[in-house]
């Protein structure tokens, strides 16, 4: 992760706000504070537009202003709400474009741990993190804040540090200012807790954080208690995961978009996810579901002894599987369901007829199942050599060339695909669609 100068700006704020003469707003300063907001009224849209706010100012107070003791130059602050989005504090300088810093990065303590000496008092800006939602809605995130800080801005960019309810917490990257309709992009604390940037998140401790992964495992609904847990890491399409083991033996890896728990995929089929698992032994969750894969090809009269597998993307309800068979050359792809009449073993010869292709076996090893197919059809003379997919039909059949051994031409079987099923052949001697050797 690149390292980002910031913090120079807020530095320089804190050492302004330490020599500000402030507007007391105590209840005995009443007419003072109406001055103030009248100046501030008056004086501060002009600056908020100047520094490249772009919203509706509401409510505006004059906070007061710094003299250089070399230079007698007078810099002005104020105190802007807005009709959206986050209040700003803005620092204007006499001549030089105005500085904005949100109401999060005011009312954040200083470095030193002091508390802030300038925060945000409008009664508009009373409650910043309720003012951050368009920008966690921006950001994608599914979050409401508990706690946010400023952590620094540099000429283009504010980095906010946001902690949301649920454990979760995010470096919010927006820019300056932070206006509501502007870019902004979230990244997991977890994230920069493994970096040696200068961004870190400081508002909760990562414990603290990865309890969300006992959120996202509840989500799951596949009876976990968590037992350990870690932050795996981002994707390129910006989707975090997170690993966890359960109390038991068995493991997860979870997958969480936008915040929110999108798909859970066990230990033993997470063997190319970012690295599998590493809290779980997945090797012995490997040997149980090859065992388990074994069982349920055999029901389905597919006699595998599973020697390895590798999952496929599944729809809901199924589970579908590619398998490699260590007592026989002939690999199948199983699509396992709750139920036994839906589930089908396809052999990798006619495994592209239901969308799969197969990568432990090669399809020729499976040539006899679509021999068989063509003798059922009445075709006894062809001993099936080659086969390729020829495409599908309005009525969602699926035609699937066939090359003979003899050299002869082949034929052209029509499959339905649930059960896998030939409905019909036709000699390629009446078909202008086969493309294999000897079929043209």
């Amino acid at each position: 992760m690149k390292r980002v100068a910031i913090g120079l700006a807020t530095a320089a704020l804190a050492l302004a706000m330490g020599t500000v003469a402030a507007v007391s707003a105590s209840k005995k300063e009443e007419a003072a504070l109406a001055a103030a907001r009248t100046v501030g009224m008056a004086e501060a849209p002009a600056v908020a537009q100047a520094a490249g706010i772009a919203c509706q100012v509401t409510d505006a107070r004059q906070i007061g202003k710094m003299k250089d003791p070399k230079t007698k130059a007078e810099t002005s602050f104020y105190e802007i709400d807005c009709d959206r989005g986050v209040g700003f504090v803005l620092q204007a300088p006499p001549g030089v474009k105005p500085t904005a810093f949100s109401c999060i990065e005011a009312n954040s303590t200083q470095p030193d741990g002091k508390p802030p000496s300038l925060p945000c008092k409008l009664p508009g800006n009373a409650n910043p993190l309720a003012d951050l939602a368009p920008l966690l809605t921006k950001a994608g995130l599914s979050c409401t804040p508990d706690a946010a800080r400023g952590i620094g801005q540099t000429a283009k960019n504010t980095f906010l540090e946001v902690s949301c309810q649920g454990g979760a917490g995010y470096v919010l990257q927006v820019d300056a200012p932070a206006n509501p309709d502007g870019s902004a992009v979230a990244n997991d604390c977890l994230v920069f807790d493994a970096s040696d940037g200068n961004i870190k998140c400081t508002l909760r401790d990562a414990a603290y954080r990865l309890a969300v992964v006992d959120r996202y495992a509840a989500a799951a609904n596949n009876g976990c208690v968590v037992k350990d847990r870690r932050y795996i890491g981002m994707s390129q399409g910006g989707a975090s995961y997170y690993e966890a083991s359960c109390q038991d033996g068995k493991g997860y890896i979870y997958k969480v978009e936008k915040g929110q728990f999108a798909q859970a995929t066990s230990c033993e089929k997470a063997m190319a996810l970012l690295g599998g698992c590493t809290l779980t032994d997945a090797k012995e969750a490997q040997t149980a579901q090859a065992g388990l894969y074994s069982n349920l090809a055999k029901k389905a009269g597919f006699d595998c002894q599973v020697s390895k597998y590798a999952p496929f993307p599944s729809p809901p309800g199924k589970d579908v599987v590619e398998m490699a068979c260590g007592n026989r050359p002939d690999g199948a792809v199983g699509i396992f369901t709750a139920k036994a009449e839906t589930t089908q073993v396809v052999d990798c010869a006619r495994a592209p007829i239901v969308g799969y292709r197969c990568s432990f076996s090669k399809p020729e090893a499976s040539n006899r199942v679509v021999t068989a197919d063509l003798k059922k059809m009445g075709k006894n003379e062809c001993e099936v050599s080659a086969t390729r997919v020829v495409g599908k039909t309005a009525a969602g059949t699926t035609y699937l060339e066939t090359a003979c051994a003899d050299g002869l031409k082949g034929y052209i079987l029509e499959y339905k695909s649930e059960p896998l099923t030939p409905i019909n052949a036709v000699g390629c001697a009446f078909s202008r669609d086969c493309a294999l050797p000897g079929n043209k």
